[in-house]
């Protein structure tokens, strides 16, 4: 397993900035260059042949523990590193961060589906496991509203 020790022998990390820099040459990467390439928004990066995310790696190598958890963006730009961007949460409290809708849901907005019996706007948010009914809204924009303050009430993780 990767030890901070060796990440800091082949890696420099700007925790004000949030990027790596290879500290020496290897294969075609010049010292001194940015490491790593993004996946799916995220900076993943190659050591000794295993692939890291650099937001666990910028991890380790302030706190010297690789995270317990999950490592949540607070500003939900996977591509920030910094430190203080960073956050070891569970599962549970990650997901309460997301500020994005699912692919399939059809309204567009995170915590809103459309009633075809009422013709309506629904908004509802999961607290504890369990399905939290907030209304009825004529606009999907109305809906969305009312799920974001509630988000805000019921969700320790919500960082918006």
């Amino acid at each position: 397993m990767l030890t901070q020790e060796r990440l800091k022998e082949l890696l420099d990390y700007d925790p004000a900035v949030g990027i790596f820099t290879w500290k020496i040459a290897r294969c075609n990467i010049c010292a001194g260059s940015i490491a790593g390439w993004n996946s799916k928004g995220y900076r993943t990066i190659q050591v000794e042949r295993k692939n890291y995310f650099a937001h666990r790696l910028a991890w380790l190598y302030v706190y010297g523990v690789w995270p317990t958890n999950d490592i949540d963006h607070r500003d939900h730009n996977k591509g920030n590193n910094k430190i203080s961007n960073l956050r070891d949460v569970t599962a549970t409290i990650n997901g309460q961060n997301q500020i994005t809708a699912n692919v399939g849901n059809l309204s567009g907005f995170l915590g809103v589906t459309y009633d075809k019996q009422h013709c309506k706007y629904r908004a509802q948010i999961k607290v504890g496991g369990k399905q939290k009914y907030l209304g009825l809204f004529l606009t999907a924009e109305n809906a969305h509203s009312a799920y974001l303050s509630a988000k805000r009430a019921f969700h320790s993780g919500c960082t918006i």
